[in-house]
């Protein structure tokens, strides 16, 4: 008896929470922080950002620098190795594994670029 009255609640129910919601046709994503995938993405694009941890690696190659780096409070990053872009070879050739700097990021699309190094 349980089973059937669960069941046919289900069918009255859920049709009236399908037109309630509009089918999700309505929903507003305006309001919704995707943390870098709209408009906080544009905002993160313009902005430096900061960072310090030790190099990891460099790709001349590939023109990227791999870098265990702690947290960084304007991307709500935690601590992690991640590779970056260098902007150029002089970042590149100023960063040698080992070393411990701080160095300035921009996000630029999917990419995030080393901007400077100390």
């Amino acid at each position: 008896m349980k089973r059937t009255t669960i069941a046919a609640l289900t069918f009255i129910i859920a049709p009236l929470v399908v037109a309630q919601s509009g089918g999700m046709k309505g929903m507003d994503m305006n309001d919704v922080d995707m943390k870098g995938i709209d408009k906080g993405a544009s905002k993160s694009q313009a902005q430096s950002h900061h960072g310090a941890g030790t190099v990891k690696s460099v790709d001349l190659g590939k023109g990227t620098v791999t870098i265990a780096h702690g947290p960084v409070a304007s991307m709500s990053w935690p601590a992690m190795t991640m590779t970056f872009k260098a902007k150029d070879g002089k970042i590149l050739g100023a960063a040698k594994p080992g070393q411990k700097i701080t160095f300035q990021f921009i996000q630029q699309g999917r990419d995030y670029v080393v901007t400077s190094v100390n």
